[in-house]
């Protein structure tokens, strides 16, 4: 038994530097954001495909689950969870935020922080955070495609 985690072992090295590998060659600045490495960029670069596919920041949101949806009773205006979306590529954005909250010194902590002197919920604060984050990685995308465009 322990032979066959050590070949796991191997095996798992040898796909996060093929990841590695793959993600320096792509030429993405994904990685410079705080809490994205390779293995999140990679998910993030091959569930979105070609980003100009997507008109905006806006339908981004839409597609990879970030944007809210407007839950509406009562006269009271809450915005829910979405289920839409690609869930992969939400859960790459929703490892990301929880990695940027972890980190007492990120700016994703501050955010979220910010968000909740403001009166938002812990829940509503990580939502947010997702949305900001996929706007973080709408623009990434968009500027690696400009550059290697050029």
């Amino acid at each position: 038994m322990l032979a066959e985690i050590r070949v796991l072992d191997d095996q798992l090295k040898a796909s996060h530097k093929r990841i590695r590998t793959a993600v320096a060659a792509s030429g993405t600045s994904l990685t410079e954001v705080f809490g994205i490495g390779p293995v999140i960029a990679a998910m993030l670069i091959g569930y979105t495909g070609d980003i100009s596919r997507f008109r905006d920041r806006d339908h981004y949101a839409a597609y990879n689950g970030t944007a809210p949806v407007e839950f509406s009773s009562g006269g009271r205006t809450v915005h829910r969870l979405s289920t839409r979306g690609n869930r992969q590529l939400n859960h790459a954005l929703h490892m990301a935020a929880i990695c940027q909250i972890r980190q007492p010194h990120s700016a994703g902590r501050a955010f979220v922080d910010r968000k909740a002197a403001e009166g938002k919920t812990k829940r509503e604060a990580i939502r947010a955070l997702k949305r900001h984050l996929s706007n973080t990685v709408y623009r990434h995308l968009v500027a690696d495609t400009h550059r290697l465009e050029r």
